[in-house]
């Protein structure tokens, strides 16, 4: 048996040290470089989002900062270890929810939320689950709302500095290497999106992607 194509589901064991283990992969620099992509979102006080793959709540916590107490933010997992964390995470926050729900099955939202954000999810999902996660952001979504991808932008892995190539390919799952060659704002276009805009970070190797509806 070969190695998974996909990592996206984090095991029980795996869950409460998963901020931990990012941060030192990324030598540290995981935590600051989540906050500056978020500080770049363009949501407003008051409004909704929706994250698909919320994990520990970490990402909430820096969102909460932007749309404030009046906001509303329901995060969406299926690892009740990681819903247990971002519950604590979030409990003093009653306008945050967290949920047990597959992102890549049809969800019940319909024009619910201003923005839907979904951060390194995305590349751990076969290209039909894909389709599924996008058409539920976009139903998901108020018209002119924004869905916001925080993941892998299109490069060469070989052209990677070596250590790091070697932490992405034995750390990263198979999806993750054919996601570098994914057409990302082409999918996102049929499935409706038209207008993008992105900001590049760590020499364009990873983006923040907005698809407005």
């Amino acid at each position: 048996m070969g190695p998974p194509r996909s990592k996206v589901e984090v095991k029980a064991k795996e869950a409460h040290y998963y901020d931990f283990f990012l941060d030192a992969v990324s030598l540290g620099l995981y935590t600051n470089f989540i906050k500056k992509a978020v500080r770049s979102m363009d949501i407003e006080p008051g409004q909704s989002v929706l994250d698909l793959g919320s994990g520990t709540g970490k990402n909430d916590c820096f969102i909460l900062r932007k749309t404030g107490p009046e906001g509303k933010i329901v995060g969406l997992d299926i690892s009740q270890e990681m819903l247990s964390l971002s519950r604590k995470r979030c409990q003093s926050s009653p306008n945050v929810l967290f949920q047990e729900r597959r992102i890549d099955s049809p969800l019940e939202y319909y024009e619910d939320f201003d923005n839907v954000f979904i951060s390194f999810v995305l590349h751990g999902f076969e290209n039909d689950q894909k389709t599924v996660i996008i058409d539920n952001a976009y139903k998901a979504l108020k018209p002119g709302g924004a869905f916001y991808v925080l993941d892998y932008n299109e490069f060469d892995l070989n052209g990677l500095w070596f250590p790091l190539r070697f932490v992405f390919i034995h750390g990263e799952c198979l999806l993750a290497r054919e996601f570098l060659k994914l057409d990302l704002k082409k999918m996102l276009s049929e499935h409706l999106f038209k207008t993008f805009e992105e900001k590049l970070f760590f020499r364009g190797r990873l983006r923040l992607l907005k698809a407005i509806k």
